[in-house]
């Protein structure tokens, strides 16, 4: 008889990974450096975590809210020291503001080395403390676990939050690592009755009211609820323009989101004398401009909060609902008379129908369209229905990154059969096109549709507000032109098919070529001029 023997001293790392299994992390976004390679290894040698490279930081923490938004539980990402963390603040930015979860490893310095001030030193702390919702600096192996637990719990948290928990190296190979199991996410708090009694009062006065909807407001289970408490009350539904996810296309509620532009959103608002908030802040342009308020709500009118955005959504309005004695009701049939025929040069209307026309079923939208996608909310609720998702922080960049996360999300749920479909502004798309490499790896089921017009012509609309006329040093800033960007030789340096169309006809034939590939197809779609 032969002595077992001995278990071999567990690392931080491993005790690391060993937690982050436990607490259901199945995925780990990455762009790892020297100071994370121990943890690298952990991951290595310890299966349960698929691990996918992308090769910015942003591009990381991108992906990490597109997998968020569609799983609904939070991705770890990998992060390198002070200056990656930093690369990938945009992303995280974003994500915040969407209610993504997500627990980022911020790897750094040894603790012991620190003091020397070499080169990569920064002050991580000062950073994912600035722009978390949670943060932990780990500093020995043996409560490393007990960090990540917290961590995994923080991310999970009502409707998500971003963590993150930096790594010094010497925590990650030091021994004496313990592994720990987090709970169990704590969820949303339940309705406010007091609230809840408040609003129906508002609602029975008489008086014009609005219903102003956040993300966990307007899942599709709850859209007959939302349609029956409006045919009871007669109040207006409206979505918030910090909506990160928004069930749309036939068989579901037309939700009208406020509008972007300050004078068109205050005109929209004016009528109402309450607006009750579900879920969300009150409408607030994105910017401040001479002669107009920040709120787009009038000045005299009411505001009421049902639910705050850590609140049970769906418990609130259930309760408003019986409050009212109001039942769910049928899905009114939306205005207009379907999908147009499209053809021709390519401009916003006839891009919206050729794409609603083609979008495959329970597909998923990531909307960075900005300027050039005014022509979907006639259109989409004839569409299949699928789930449209956009940027919420106003960071550019997040589209193909997300569109990543949100296809390797899908795979992680079991649905790998969903398709999808990035719209994608090219200003925007040049701030982190790394991500289309990932797809190409991963042979990800995305179509970019590169809306390309050559410029930030979203600047442009701003510009005009200023009340001048863009000179050459104006105009130079805000075109992408003198060169103009080949996106389909970029897109394949990255190893993604590309197609470039100029008319609507093309496009419906690239799209659905696009549409039956297994991987990443990139189609530039150019616009007529003006």
């Amino acid at each position: 008889m032969t002595d077992t023997p001995p278990t071999p001293p567990q690392t931080g790392a491993e005790a690391l990974v060993r937690t982050l299994i436990a607490g259901g992390i199945d995925t780990c976004f990455a762009n790892p450096g020297t100071s994370e390679m121990h943890f690298v290894a952990a991951l290595d040698r310890i299966p349960g975590i698929r691990c996918v490279l992308g090769l910015q930081e942003n591009t990381v923490t991108g992906m990490a809210d597109g997998y968020f938004r569609v799983t609904r539980r939070p991705a770890a990402t990998l992060l390198h020291c002070g200056p990656g963390y930093a690369n990938g603040i945009a992303n995280i930015h974003n994500a915040r503001r969407a209610g993504s979860g997500m627990l980022n490893i911020v790897g750094d310095h040894a603790m012991t080395h620190v003091k020397h001030d070499s080169p990569l030193t920064a002050d991580v702390d000062a950073l994912v403390g600035a722009t978390s919702q949670w943060h932990a600096f780990g500093t020995d192996p043996a409560r490393i676990g007990d960090d990540a637990a917290r961590g995994i719990e923080a991310a999970g948290a009502a409707y998500g939050q971003v963590a993150s928990l930096v790594l010094p190296a010497d925590v990650s190979w030091g021994t004496g690592g313990v592994a720990a199991r987090p709970e169990p996410a704590r969820p949303p708090h339940p309705h406010d009755p007091l609230a809840v009694a408040k609003v129906a009062r508002a609602l029975r006065s008489g008086r014009k009211c609005l219903i102003l909807l956040g993300t966990p407001a307007v899942v599709v289970d709850l859209h007959p609820l939302l349609a029956g408490i409006a045919r009871a009350t007669g109040a207006t539904l409206m979505g918030s323009s910090m909506i990160a996810s928004m069930p749309r296309g036939r068989g579901r509620l037309v939700v009208p989101a406020v509008p972007y532009p300050v004078d068109e959103a205050l005109q929209v608002l004016a009528p109402f004398d309450v607006v009750v908030l579900v879920n969300c802040p009150p409408a607030t342009g994105f910017f401040r401009y001479p002669g107009r308020p920040s709120l787009m709500h009038r000045a005299d009118a009411e505001v009421l909060t049902l639910s705050r955005e850590d609140h049970d959504a769906a418990d609130a309005l259930r309760a408003l609902a019986a409050e009212l004695g109001a039942t769910p009701a049928a899905i009114p049939a939306p205005p207009g008379d379907g999908i147009p025929d499209a053809s021709g040069p390519i401009e916003p209307m006839g891009f919206a129908a050729v794409v609603a026309r083609l979008l495959p079923e329970e597909a998923i939208v990531i909307n960075e369209a900005l300027t050039l996608g005014g022509g979907f909310p006639a259109v989409m609720p004839f569409a299949a229905p699928c789930d449209w998702m956009s940027m919420i922080g106003g960071a550019i960049g997040g589209g193909i990154p997300m569109a990543t996360g949100a296809a390797v999300g899908a795979a992680a749920i079991g649905r790998a059969d969903r398709r999808v479909i990035n719209l994608q502004a090219d200003g925007s798309g040049a701030y982190t096109l790394q991500a289309l490499w990932t797809q190409a790896r991963e042979n990800l089921p995305v179509t970019t549709l590169l809306l390309n017009n050559r410029s930030y012509a979203i600047l442009l609309g701003e510009y005009a507000k200023v009340g001048a006329q863009p000179g050459q040093t104006a105009r130079d800033m805000m075109s992408l032109d003198r060169p103009a960007l080949d996106w389909c030789a970029l897109a394949r340096g990255f190893g993604v098919t590309a197609e470039a169309v100029t008319t609507l006809e093309d496009l419906h034939r690239a799209l659905e070529r696009a549409l039956a590939l297994d991987g990443p197809m990139l189609i530039d779609v150019q616009f007529a001029a003006g």
